[in-house]
Protein backbone atom coordinates (compact mmCIF):
# COMPACT_ATOMS: atom_id res chain seq x y z
CA UNK A 1 0.00 0.00 0.00
CA UNK A 2 1.08 3.73 -0.72
CA UNK A 3 1.94 6.26 1.28
CA UNK A 4 1.13 9.86 0.25
CA UNK A 5 2.59 12.83 1.05
CA UNK A 6 1.31 16.78 0.01
CA UNK A 7 2.40 20.54 -0.01
CA UNK A 8 -0.36 22.05 2.19
CA UNK A 9 0.71 25.70 1.63
CA UNK A 10 1.53 25.90 5.37
CA UNK A 11 3.92 22.65 5.91
CA UNK A 12 3.42 19.07 4.41
CA UNK A 13 0.43 16.26 5.07
CA UNK A 14 1.23 12.57 4.91
CA UNK A 15 -0.81 9.62 4.50
CA UNK A 16 0.02 6.00 5.95
CA UNK A 17 -2.27 3.48 5.31
CA UNK A 18 -2.67 1.67 8.27
CA UNK A 19 -4.96 -1.53 7.11
CA UNK A 20 -7.35 -1.54 3.67
CA UNK A 21 -9.85 0.88 5.14
CA UNK A 22 -8.08 3.12 7.45
CA UNK A 23 -5.63 5.60 6.81
CA UNK A 24 -3.50 7.98 9.18
CA UNK A 25 -3.40 11.94 8.22
CA UNK A 26 -0.28 13.30 9.76
CA UNK A 27 0.49 17.49 9.25
CA UNK A 28 4.27 18.65 9.45
CA UNK A 29 6.33 21.15 9.05
CA UNK A 30 3.70 23.30 10.45
CA UNK A 31 4.60 27.11 9.40
CA UNK A 32 7.02 25.85 6.74
CA UNK A 33 6.22 27.24 2.92
CA UNK A 34 6.93 23.95 1.62
CA UNK A 35 6.81 23.83 -2.36
CA UNK A 36 8.18 20.68 -4.01
CA UNK A 37 8.82 17.22 -3.05
CA UNK A 38 10.97 14.95 -4.34
CA UNK A 39 11.91 10.76 -3.00
CA UNK A 40 15.15 9.30 -3.65
CA UNK A 41 14.72 5.87 -5.72
CA UNK A 42 18.16 4.90 -4.56
CA UNK A 43 17.39 4.87 -0.61
CA UNK A 44 13.89 3.44 0.81
CA UNK A 45 12.56 6.37 2.83
CA UNK A 46 14.61 9.62 1.89
CA UNK A 47 12.60 12.50 0.88
CA UNK A 48 13.90 15.91 -0.29
CA UNK A 49 11.64 19.23 0.39
CA UNK A 50 12.37 22.43 -1.37
CA UNK A 51 11.14 25.67 0.77
CA UNK A 52 10.74 28.94 0.72
CA UNK A 53 12.70 30.36 3.37
CA UNK A 54 14.53 27.45 4.83
CA UNK A 55 16.26 26.26 1.45
CA UNK A 56 15.76 22.15 0.97
CA UNK A 57 15.16 19.95 3.63
CA UNK A 58 15.75 15.97 3.69
CA UNK A 59 13.89 13.04 5.51
CA UNK A 60 15.32 9.82 5.80
CA UNK A 61 12.01 8.23 7.79
CA UNK A 62 9.02 9.00 4.71
CA UNK A 63 8.35 12.30 5.52
CA UNK A 64 8.36 12.09 9.40
CA UNK A 65 11.17 14.11 10.31
CA UNK A 66 13.33 16.54 8.46
CA UNK A 67 16.94 18.57 8.86
CA UNK A 68 18.29 21.07 6.82
CA UNK A 69 19.75 19.93 3.26
CA UNK A 70 21.33 23.27 2.36
CA UNK A 71 20.74 26.03 0.25
CA UNK A 72 19.55 28.23 3.30
CA UNK A 73 19.29 31.51 1.45
CA UNK A 74 17.29 30.35 -1.55
CA UNK A 75 13.65 30.36 -2.37
CA UNK A 76 13.45 26.73 -3.79
CA UNK A 77 10.54 26.17 -6.40
CA UNK A 78 11.80 22.84 -7.48
CA UNK A 79 13.75 19.86 -6.34
CA UNK A 80 14.97 16.35 -8.45
CA UNK A 81 16.55 12.77 -7.44
CA UNK A 82 18.81 11.43 -10.32
CA UNK A 83 17.60 8.14 -11.33
CA UNK A 84 20.82 7.16 -12.12
CA UNK A 85 23.35 8.98 -10.20
CA UNK A 86 23.21 8.35 -6.42
CA UNK A 87 23.65 11.35 -4.56
CA UNK A 88 22.56 13.69 -7.13
CA UNK A 89 20.39 16.02 -6.52
CA UNK A 90 18.97 19.32 -8.86
CA UNK A 91 17.10 22.17 -7.02
CA UNK A 92 15.62 25.09 -9.05
CA UNK A 93 15.06 28.45 -7.38
CA UNK A 94 13.09 31.88 -7.72
CA UNK A 95 14.38 33.95 -9.31
CA UNK A 96 15.27 31.17 -11.63
CA UNK A 97 18.85 29.18 -11.20
CA UNK A 98 19.45 25.53 -11.07
CA UNK A 99 22.01 24.08 -8.35
CA UNK A 100 23.43 20.69 -8.10
CA UNK A 101 23.97 18.56 -5.41
CA UNK A 102 26.65 15.18 -5.58
CA UNK A 103 26.40 14.33 -1.76
CA UNK A 104 22.68 14.01 -0.94
CA UNK A 105 22.14 17.65 -0.40
CA UNK A 106 25.32 18.11 1.97
CA UNK A 107 27.23 20.87 -0.54
CA UNK A 108 25.30 22.87 -3.49
CA UNK A 109 27.09 24.24 -6.59
CA UNK A 110 25.08 26.73 -8.96
CA UNK A 111 25.01 25.44 -12.88
CA UNK A 112 26.09 29.43 -13.88
CA UNK A 113 26.19 28.82 -17.69
CA UNK A 114 21.77 28.31 -16.36
CA UNK A 115 21.93 32.61 -16.09
CA UNK A 116 23.12 32.94 -19.94
CA UNK A 117 20.19 31.48 -21.11
CA UNK A 118 19.17 34.09 -23.73
CA UNK A 119 15.55 33.98 -23.53
CA UNK A 120 15.73 34.91 -19.84
CA UNK A 121 14.92 38.47 -20.24
CA UNK A 122 11.72 37.88 -21.47
CA UNK A 123 10.64 35.35 -18.75
CA UNK A 124 8.01 37.10 -15.84
CA UNK A 125 5.29 35.54 -14.18
CA UNK A 126 2.10 36.66 -12.94
CA UNK A 127 1.86 33.37 -10.56
CA UNK A 128 2.92 35.57 -7.29
CA UNK A 129 4.68 38.51 -5.95
CA UNK A 130 7.13 39.63 -7.06
CA UNK A 131 6.62 38.90 -10.07
CA UNK A 132 10.21 36.97 -10.88
CA UNK A 133 9.90 34.04 -13.22
CA UNK A 134 11.27 31.10 -11.29
CA UNK A 135 12.05 27.07 -12.14
CA UNK A 136 8.97 25.25 -12.03
CA UNK A 137 9.61 21.63 -12.67
CA UNK A 138 13.36 19.67 -13.20
CA UNK A 139 13.00 16.53 -15.33
CA UNK A 140 16.03 14.24 -15.48
CA UNK A 141 16.43 11.53 -18.00
CA UNK A 142 15.76 7.66 -16.43
CA UNK A 143 18.83 6.57 -19.02
CA UNK A 144 21.40 9.51 -19.69
CA UNK A 145 22.51 11.13 -16.84
CA UNK A 146 23.50 14.30 -18.66
CA UNK A 147 19.82 14.85 -20.12
CA UNK A 148 18.22 17.84 -18.25
CA UNK A 149 14.78 19.60 -18.54
CA UNK A 150 13.70 22.68 -17.10
CA UNK A 151 10.64 23.92 -17.05
CA UNK A 152 9.75 27.70 -16.47
CA UNK A 153 6.83 29.08 -15.15
CA UNK A 154 5.57 31.77 -17.31
CA UNK A 155 9.18 31.72 -19.48
CA UNK A 156 10.26 28.48 -21.51
CA UNK A 157 11.00 24.82 -21.44
CA UNK A 158 15.08 24.24 -21.84
CA UNK A 159 17.48 21.39 -21.91
CA UNK A 160 21.09 20.54 -21.31
CA UNK A 161 22.80 17.41 -22.56
CA UNK A 162 25.55 17.89 -20.60
CA UNK A 163 24.90 17.71 -16.94
CA UNK A 164 24.10 22.05 -17.15
CA UNK A 165 27.43 22.56 -18.02
CA UNK A 166 25.65 24.87 -21.11
CA UNK A 167 21.87 25.03 -22.20
CA UNK A 168 19.53 25.40 -25.22
CA UNK A 169 17.14 27.76 -25.39
CA UNK A 170 12.87 27.11 -25.32
CA UNK A 171 12.17 24.46 -27.12
CA UNK A 172 10.10 23.92 -30.45
CA UNK A 173 6.77 23.03 -29.69
CA UNK A 174 6.94 23.01 -25.98
CA UNK A 175 4.28 25.24 -23.50
CA UNK A 176 6.19 28.42 -22.36
CA UNK A 177 4.04 28.59 -19.18
CA UNK A 178 5.16 25.03 -17.68
CA UNK A 179 3.42 23.91 -14.54
CA UNK A 180 4.81 20.31 -14.67
CA UNK A 181 7.80 18.02 -16.68
CA UNK A 182 8.93 14.78 -16.39
CA UNK A 183 10.68 12.23 -18.68
CA UNK A 184 8.79 8.48 -18.59
CA UNK A 185 10.02 6.37 -16.05
CA UNK A 186 12.17 4.14 -17.82
CA UNK A 187 12.37 5.40 -21.75
CA UNK A 188 14.58 8.42 -21.81
CA UNK A 189 13.28 9.76 -25.29
CA UNK A 190 9.35 10.17 -24.07
CA UNK A 191 9.03 13.18 -22.03
CA UNK A 192 5.84 15.00 -20.98
CA UNK A 193 4.50 18.53 -20.12
CA UNK A 194 1.90 20.34 -18.81
CA UNK A 195 1.12 24.12 -18.89
CA UNK A 196 -0.98 27.00 -18.89
CA UNK A 197 -0.63 27.87 -22.97
CA UNK A 198 -1.10 26.19 -26.39
CA UNK A 199 -3.09 23.43 -26.15
CA UNK A 200 -2.16 22.73 -22.04
CA UNK A 201 -0.29 19.71 -22.35
CA UNK A 202 2.93 18.93 -25.03
CA UNK A 203 4.58 15.35 -25.35
CA UNK A 204 8.32 14.67 -26.42
CA UNK A 205 9.57 11.64 -28.81
CA UNK A 206 13.33 12.76 -28.94
CA UNK A 207 14.63 13.68 -25.46
CA UNK A 208 12.79 16.88 -25.26
CA UNK A 209 14.64 18.31 -28.36
CA UNK A 210 11.09 19.15 -30.05
CA UNK A 211 7.57 18.77 -28.89
CA UNK A 212 4.03 18.47 -29.83
CA UNK A 213 1.16 19.52 -28.43
CA UNK A 214 -2.28 18.06 -28.73
CA UNK A 215 -5.67 19.96 -27.75
CA UNK A 216 -7.93 17.99 -25.56
CA UNK A 217 -11.08 20.39 -26.22
CA UNK A 218 -10.71 23.88 -27.72
CA UNK A 219 -11.87 25.63 -24.57
CA UNK A 220 -9.58 23.72 -21.95
CA UNK A 221 -6.37 25.24 -22.40
CA UNK A 222 -4.94 25.52 -18.91
CA UNK A 223 -2.96 22.19 -18.33
CA UNK A 224 -1.22 21.10 -15.05
CA UNK A 225 -0.19 18.10 -14.14
CA UNK A 226 0.91 15.46 -16.31
CA UNK A 227 2.21 11.44 -15.94
CA UNK A 228 2.65 8.56 -18.62
CA UNK A 229 1.94 4.86 -17.74
CA UNK A 230 5.22 2.98 -17.54
CA UNK A 231 4.19 0.12 -19.44
CA UNK A 232 3.37 2.00 -22.78
CA UNK A 233 4.54 6.04 -23.66
CA UNK A 234 1.93 6.31 -25.53
CA UNK A 235 -0.82 6.27 -22.83
CA UNK A 236 -0.45 9.22 -20.80
CA UNK A 237 -2.70 12.35 -18.74
CA UNK A 238 -2.99 15.28 -18.34
CA UNK A 239 -5.41 17.69 -16.01
CA UNK A 240 -6.80 20.67 -17.56
CA UNK A 241 -9.17 23.81 -16.72
CA UNK A 242 -10.62 26.44 -18.85
CA UNK A 243 -8.63 29.19 -16.79
CA UNK A 244 -6.40 30.07 -14.23
CA UNK A 245 -9.27 31.69 -12.72
CA UNK A 246 -11.08 28.35 -12.27
CA UNK A 247 -8.35 26.05 -11.84
CA UNK A 248 -7.61 27.92 -8.83
CA UNK A 249 -10.78 28.54 -7.18
CA UNK A 250 -12.00 27.19 -4.17
CA UNK A 251 -14.79 24.73 -5.84
CA UNK A 252 -15.28 25.64 -9.38
CA UNK A 253 -12.42 24.18 -11.12
CA UNK A 254 -14.48 22.49 -14.23
CA UNK A 255 -11.55 20.74 -14.56
CA UNK A 256 -11.52 17.37 -16.06
CA UNK A 257 -8.33 14.60 -16.65
CA UNK A 258 -7.87 12.90 -20.20
CA UNK A 259 -6.09 10.44 -21.36
CA UNK A 260 -4.12 9.78 -24.67
CA UNK A 261 -3.34 6.71 -26.74
CA UNK A 262 -0.39 6.71 -29.05
CA UNK A 263 -0.71 10.45 -29.13
CA UNK A 264 -3.85 10.74 -30.79
CA UNK A 265 -7.15 11.37 -29.54
CA UNK A 266 -7.94 11.91 -26.42
CA UNK A 267 -10.58 10.15 -24.05
CA UNK A 268 -12.15 12.18 -21.05
CA UNK A 269 -11.83 10.11 -17.97
CA UNK A 270 -14.96 9.40 -16.00
CA UNK A 271 -15.99 6.25 -14.89
CA UNK A 272 -17.50 7.32 -11.25
CA UNK A 273 -14.90 10.31 -11.43
CA UNK A 274 -17.04 13.71 -10.70
CA UNK A 275 -17.50 15.28 -14.51
CA UNK A 276 -16.03 18.02 -14.11
CA UNK A 277 -13.85 18.10 -10.84
CA UNK A 278 -14.87 21.07 -8.64
CA UNK A 279 -11.17 20.47 -7.80
CA UNK A 280 -8.10 20.69 -10.13
CA UNK A 281 -6.40 17.67 -9.91
CA UNK A 282 -2.57 19.28 -8.92
CA UNK A 283 -1.25 15.92 -8.89
CA UNK A 284 -1.23 12.81 -11.50
CA UNK A 285 0.75 9.57 -10.15
CA UNK A 286 1.36 6.78 -12.34
CA UNK A 287 2.79 3.55 -10.42
CA UNK A 288 6.04 1.66 -11.86
CA UNK A 289 5.30 -1.12 -10.83
CA UNK A 290 1.60 -1.39 -11.74
CA UNK A 291 0.68 -0.26 -15.76
CA UNK A 292 -2.28 1.03 -15.78
CA UNK A 293 -3.07 2.42 -12.10
CA UNK A 294 -3.46 6.11 -12.11
CA UNK A 295 -3.84 8.30 -8.96
CA UNK A 296 -5.01 11.30 -8.89
CA UNK A 297 -4.97 14.10 -6.19
CA UNK A 298 -7.01 17.08 -5.86
CA UNK A 299 -7.00 20.66 -4.36
CA UNK A 300 -9.20 20.10 -1.65
CA UNK A 301 -7.36 17.09 -0.39
CA UNK A 302 -8.80 13.97 -1.97
CA UNK A 303 -7.24 11.05 -3.64
CA UNK A 304 -8.51 9.28 -6.50
CA UNK A 305 -7.16 5.71 -7.62
CA UNK A 306 -8.03 3.63 -10.88
CA UNK A 307 -6.62 0.29 -11.89
CA UNK A 308 -7.48 0.58 -15.01
CA UNK A 309 -6.00 3.39 -17.07
CA UNK A 310 -8.89 5.35 -16.18
CA UNK A 311 -11.71 3.49 -17.09
CA UNK A 312 -13.25 3.34 -13.65
CA UNK A 313 -12.25 5.63 -10.30
CA UNK A 314 -12.51 5.36 -6.56
CA UNK A 315 -11.85 7.82 -3.99
CA UNK A 316 -9.72 6.64 -1.57
CA UNK A 317 -10.59 7.02 2.48
CA UNK A 318 -8.83 9.70 3.35
CA UNK A 319 -8.04 13.33 2.91
CA UNK A 320 -5.05 15.15 2.97
CA UNK A 321 -6.46 18.60 3.58
CA UNK A 322 -5.39 20.64 0.96
CA UNK A 323 -3.02 19.90 -1.62
CA UNK A 324 -1.60 23.19 -2.67
CA UNK A 325 0.27 22.08 -6.31
CA UNK A 326 2.44 18.83 -5.41
CA UNK A 327 1.97 15.31 -4.22
CA UNK A 328 4.32 12.36 -4.14
CA UNK A 329 3.61 8.29 -3.42
CA UNK A 330 6.15 6.53 -1.41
Amino acid sequence: MKTFLATTGNGIARAEPQDEHTWKVSHLLAGQRVTCLAADPHEQGAIFAGTESSGVLRSADGGKTWLPAGLADQNVKAIQVSPILPGTVYAGTKPAMIFVSRDHGQNWQELPAFRQIPSRRFWFSLAEKPHHAYIQGIALSPTDENLILAGIEAGAVVRSSDGGQTWEDHRKGALRDCHSITFHHSLGNWAYEGGGTGAGNAFSQDGGETWTQNRAEKRLTYGWACAADPLDPRIFYFSVSPSPMKAHSQDDARAYIFRSEAGGNWVKLGGGLPQPLKHMPYALLTDPAAPGHLYAGLSNGDVWHTPDHGNTWRRLPLNLGIIHRVMIML
